[in-house]
């Protein structure tokens, strides 16, 4: 059981370079653990960037196909300002990337399974549900792997690891993987019979102990997050947790927040750390690592699947331009992966210091900002860093005195 590629992870990434990679012609096994794709409350919302990422991989209209939905506008609210001017002049999502009208959106799990039947259409193999049982690296890759209760050994010059946060081909080649001090909790949760909300806009916002994201993923469906301290772990635990989650969405900054809270739970409702994580070198001999598997972005800048599909262009590109025979160089892929990564560290630890922070010092900083960005927008520039892509933003952004200025504080 040779091929040329071996994919271990057949979720969005894993799937969408099968499906790439088997359309180029190569010979790819794809290996997904799961019998059914389930809600993992992320994954749902595709940056303007990461948007055009999918059209440079063919995948586009694919997506929009199985339900996509844009977002075209955006407001920001916040307890130091009337809800009617934050809604006086929402930001148009259209502006970040050409022929882009927003961001993306597609349920979790309709994304995945779309991606693996196109990886199986295309001609990829492809199997589920797989215990991987070991992976061997070096001069020969191997795979050996479970499947309908019989063992298997595959081999491939390349194994690609796609397969999340406890990525086992990155075990498997020793890459260490960085990790910051978690900020804050981030709960998420699939809201649907949503009765009020704008299908096209999204909002943020914070009030007293709480900070909200919402996304409408299409008819009367919203996905929504709320950020919350560390040292209220257990705030949403317990069988009304969802309804106690959505009750919280109830703000006079927000009125419109009423239709979120009103709506009915739709999927689990999960909370788990926001940081960041990386590595500082994605592959090593016989493999490469695409997505979370290789770091990823503190979620409070949603850019997963943005990250994911950039990743998988990369190395889609990386691998059709290599000669059969010859190693692929991923060093590009490296290099640039990991200034973007510098970047959108920077951008997501702002984001978080802004929008989930609590308490009076908290709040007096987001008035002071937006007082101060009304008059100076260049404060927020970390925001098309993360809606255009971080290349698209100045690199003085990503400074410590763009922070300080951003936070009026005084630089060091």
């Amino acid at each position: 059981m040779t091929y040329d590629l071996i994919i271990v992870g057949g979720g969005i990434g894993g799937s969408a370079l099968a499906a790439v990679m088997a359309r180029a012609g190569r010979n790819v096994l794809l290996l997904e653990k799961s019998e059914h794709y389930e809600d993992r409350v992320r994954g749902e919302w595709i940056a303007p960037w990461g948007v055009t990422e999918t059209r440079r991989l063919g995948i586009y209209d694919l997506l929009m196909s199985a339900g996509g939905h844009h977002i075209t506008d955006h407001v920001t609210y916040d307890e130091s300002l009337a809800p009617a001017e934050c809604e006086a002049a929402p930001l148009p999502l259209g502006i970040f990337a050409a022929d882009v009208p927003g961001p993306l959106c597609l349920g979790h799990p309709r994304h995945c399974q779309t991606l693996y039947d196109a990886a199986l259409a295309a001609g990829a193999t492809c199997l589920r549900p797989v215990i991987v049982d070991a992976i061997s690296l070096g001069a020969r890759p191997s795979v050996t792997y479970t499947h309908n209760g019989v063992q298997h050994i595959a081999h491939a010059p390349l194994i690609v690891g796609a397969e999340g946060r406890q990525s086992e081909v990155r075990a498997a080649a020793s890459i260490p993987l960085h990790q910051d001090k978690p900020h804050h909790w981030f709960a998420g949760l699939l809201v649907e019979n949503v009765k009020g909300w704008n299908p096209t806009r999204q909002a943020i916002g914070t009030e007293d102990n709480f900070g909200f994201l919402a996304f409408p993923q299409g008819g009367d469906r919203v996905r929504v997050y709320g950020g919350y301290a560390l040292e209220e772990k257990g705030r949403f635990n317990g069988e009304d947790g969802a309804r106690r989650f959505l009750e919280a969405f109830r703000m006079s900054c927000a009125p419109d927040n009423a239709a979120l809270a009103a709506g009915t739970p739709a999927g689990p409702l999960f909370s788990y750390f926001n940081n960041d994580s990386w590595t500082d070198e994605p592959f090593a001999e016989g493999c490469v690592l695409i997505g979370d598997a290789a770091g990823w972005n503190d979620p409070i800048n949603g850019l997963g699947l943005s990250i994911t599909y950039r990743d998988v262009r990369m190395v889609s590109d990386i691998l059709k331009e290599t000669q059969a025979g010859a190693a692929p160089d991923f060093t590009p892929y490296a290099e640039e992966r990991a200034e973007r990564m510098r970047r959108l560290r920077f951008a997501g630890r702002l984001q978080a210091t802004l929008d989930m922070e609590f308490g009076e010092a908290a709040r007096e900083r987001r008035r002071s900002y937006h007082e101060r960005k009304s008059a100076d927008p260049t404060l927020g520039m970390h925001g098309v860093a993360i809606m255009a892509g971080p290349e698209n933003a100045p690199a003085e952004i990503f400074t410590e005195a763009h922070r300080a200025r951003v936070l009026g504080l005084q630089p060091a």
